[in-house]
């Protein structure tokens, strides 16, 4: 697996990993939890696994149905603020 592979857009720094789209129908949350699941494997197969108990889910607009995402068989918890903000250039 190569990252081309992966649809959503995708935000690294440092250790840290954002994994963001829109998402407004059914489709596209699996478009989300398909590339969330490529991610895992990737990580898996580099011995660089994701912790996903630190991993989160944030909605954000009235709008979103607020769908559910899982890394590795685990339910990301959901949040409405981020702790780390990415720089932005």
């Amino acid at each position: 697996m190569i990252w081309n592979d992966i649809l959503s857009l995708i935000l690294k720094f440092a250790d840290n990993t954002k994994v963001f789209g829109r998402v407004s129908n059914s489709a596209q949350r699996q478009l989300l939890q398909d590339d969330l699941d490529k991610l895992c494997e990737w990580a898996d197969s580099w011995q660089m696994e994701f912790n996903v108990d630190k991993c989160k889910a944030m909605h954000i607009g009235s709008w979103n149905k607020q769908f559910s995402y899982m890394m590795k068989g685990h339910q990301l918890d959901v949040v409405t603020t981020e702790k780390y903000s990415f720089p932005v250039t």
